[in-house]
């Protein structure tokens, strides 16, 4: 199951307002499918896929721990 949460564009800006926190993490094309999906903490997952990865919108969820985000990523 996706994220309820809409899409941002995945930019610079997106990754300067994510939380200090880890959660999970959906990446998607333009035409918003998703492509990719990861756990871990937020700041570093959308840093990593902005320099390397070819996504262009981003969506995520806060967890209250890295086990957390996982097992939500799991159930997804």
């Amino acid at each position: 199951m996706a994220l309820r949460k809409g899409w941002e564009p995945l930019t610079r800006k997106t990754v300067g307002s994510a939380p200090e926190a880890y959660g999970i993490v959906e990446f998607g094309d333009g035409s918003g499918t998703v492509v990719e999906a990861a756990a871990g903490f937020l700041p570093d997952e959308l840093r990593e896929e902005l320099a390397y990865g070819d996504a262009e919108q981003v969506r995520w969820q806060r967890a209250q721990s890295l086990e957390h985000a996982e097992t939500l990523l799991d159930e997804r």
